[in-house]
């Protein structure tokens, strides 16, 4: 399917319209080749997956906390993970009531998938850019980002 992008006068809702899209995409590539394999990971699978890949032993009121999502669908997520032998808990030796989860080994070749996926996939957006542009997209968005930054 070939994409045409008018770029004649895009206001910022058009802007937000093209990242949205930008990123629709690159979920939808960086997923299919997960979607149909064993785990069948999701996009928010992807993220428990790899905020314990980067936080081992944290729990999962760490994870609400820093993904600011509803805790029961949290816990959906976590559960799913756990019966598909992707995360394991442990009781936390100071307090037994808390939890500790961590990635299995299938977690970790899951998370390695998907961030090395997620290289390629950066690589490939920008193939033809030049270093300066580069810089520049980056630059671009960080300041889009501290912009939106400053409305909440």
């Amino acid at each position: 399917m070939t994409h045409t992008i008018d770029n004649v006068n895009h206001s910022g809702d058009d802007v937000l319209d093209l990242v949205h899209t930008v990123m629709h995409q690159v979920r939808s590539l960086q997923y299919r080749h997960l979607r149909d394999g064993p785990h069948a990971i999701t996009h928010m699978d992807s993220r428990v997956l790899g905020y314990f890949g980067r936080h081992p032993g944290a729990t999962q009121s760490d994870l609400a906390a820093h993904s600011g999502r509803d805790k029961a669908q949290l816990a959906r997520l976590v559960k799913g993970l756990r019966d598909r032998g992707l995360l394991v808990a442990t009781a936390d030796e100071d307090d037994r009531r808390n939890v500790r989860l961590s990635l299995t080994a299938d977690g970790e070749k899951v998370d390695a998938s998907l961030r090395e996926r997620a290289l390629q996939l950066g690589g490939d957006a920008v193939a033809g850019f030049s270093t300066t542009e580069r810089e520049q997209l980056a630059r671009l968005l960080r300041k889009v980002q501290v912009n939106l930054d400053t409305q909440g």
